[in-house]
């Protein structure tokens, strides 16, 4: 509908400053490292506040939605990335004896703006008048994906041209985008977003077995997902020996790519959400156990990516699954899938770090990787992607389970 043709781009604005948030930091971190001499543990730190923040709004939301103003908390979030970001560049130019204080401080309020999108963009979406609402979901999600893309590589050209020092600029120009969101906000019309009406009613759609269902497929694919991006890097580095910047332009730049270039396809030309989700979990399980298996540099970087390709819709064919079975929750259950992902998507890299570092120090494991001709990191981190495959696997049991339930619903009406 027309009337809504201003919140959808406000939407757009608001998920491409998520992109901002989920992408800036760890490519300043370097440069914190450099500069302020900042801990590895302490900018790691700085990764679980994000999430800490990101899930305690999604559980705040997920149980008390129908206590706060939908309206004003949707036109408020853009706000809070828009100060957020301000205080993270700004506070160490003013307090440059409380750099890390800065940092954190930013790093919360921004944090707590993605709860919030996480939360309320993909209602709002949901909520407007569509032919396809399946297809607008995904357009939503694979704009996240661009503006990823557009964020390193924009990002990593300013720190080259301009140099490390003014990163702080590079902060207040992307700060722009949640600027652009706040203006257009104030101007579009939010639909009504529905709430439950009481606490009990969310613990009852908790009880639902498809709802149980629905949450471990987001967690699975967000494991899935999260997992490749945050270690196709050093995997790429350190099992297949491939050049650090080389890695990092056709691993995780292309991973991102291929990302947004399966939530576009399916927005275009989408129908079979069902066989989407389960084709792209069997792939991504395929691709996953690729790279860990193969010791030719190209197969094990290819693979890499198309993991992209293949994990594409399981976030966001998680919710649109979720959203039609439960569309009279409105914002509990996006809140509750959100929560869902999130977790995935912070268990499963530490799963897999875990594993790798244990088995790195167990003498029999260091033994077979001699054996093999390769170090114990190299043989660990392969290891450690086997065990990752299990995600994706996992994600496509669960989505057979809860498409042949929906089958036979079908067939019974």
């Amino acid at each position: 509908m027309k009337k809504y043709k201003l919140t959808k781009y406000a939407c757009y604005t608001a998920n491409v400053s998520m992109s901002v948030v989920a992408a800036l930091s760890p490519l300043l971190f370097l440069t914190f490292r450099t500069l302020y001499g900042i801990s590895y543990a302490m900018l790691g730190a700085l990764v679980l506040i994000n999430f800490c923040t990101q899930l305690s709004v999604d559980l705040l939301f997920s149980f008390y939605s129908h206590k706060f103003n939908m309206t004003k908390s949707v036109k408020w979030m853009p706000v809070l990335t828009t100060v957020g970001l301000f205080i993270y560049a700004v506070f160490p130019i003013l307090f440059p004896n409380a750099v890390y204080a800065g940092l954190m401080i930013g790093t919360i309020i921004f944090s707590a703006s993605g709860g919030l999108a996480e939360v309320l963009i993909s209602p709002v979406i949901a909520e407007i008048p569509a032919e396809n609402p399946e297809r607008e979901m995904s357009k939503l999600h694979s704009i996240y994906a661009w503006g990823v893309v557009a964020v390193v590589i924009i990002s990593t050209i300013f720190l080259q041209v301009f140099g490390k020092e003014n990163w702080q600029l590079l902060a207040l120009l992307w700060m722009t985008v949640p600027l652009i969101s706040c203006i257009l906000f104030g101007r579009a019309e939010i639909p009504v977003l529905r709430t439950p009406e009481k606490v009990s009613n969310v613990f009852q759609l908790m009880k639902d077995t498809n709802f149980f269902l629905c949450f471990l497929c987001i967690f699975f694919g967000g494991a899935s997902e999260c997992t490749m991006s945050q270690w196709s890097s050093s995997y790429l580095e350190q099992a297949l020996n491939i050049p650090k910047i080389w890695g990092d332009i056709f691993g995780v730049a292309l991973f991102a790519v291929m990302l947004g270039l399966g939530r576009t396809l399916y927005a275009k030309f989408g129908k079979d959400i069902y066989r989407v989700l389960i084709l792209g979990s069997a792939g991504a399980t395929v691709c996953y156990m690729t790279a860990a298996i193969s010791n030719i540099a190209l197969i094990g970087l290819i693979a890499c990516v198309f993991t992209g390709f293949c994990t594409a819709m399981l976030w966001p064919g998680s919710l649109i699954v979720a959203s039609d079975k439960f569309s009279y929750s409105g914002v509990a259950v996006f809140a509750l899938m959100a929560a869902g992902g999130d977790l995935g998507g912070a268990v499963g890299p530490q799963i897999v770090g875990s594993i790798t570092d244990f088995t790195m120090k167990n003498n029999h494991i260091v033994s077979a990787a001699n054996y093999l001709s390769m170090s114990a990191e190299q043989f660990g981190m392969k290891i450690g992607m086997v065990c990752a495959a299990v995600f994706p696997l996992l994600a496509t049991v669960f989505f057979v389970i809860i498409y042949r339930r929906h089958r036979k619903l079908s067939c019974t009406k």
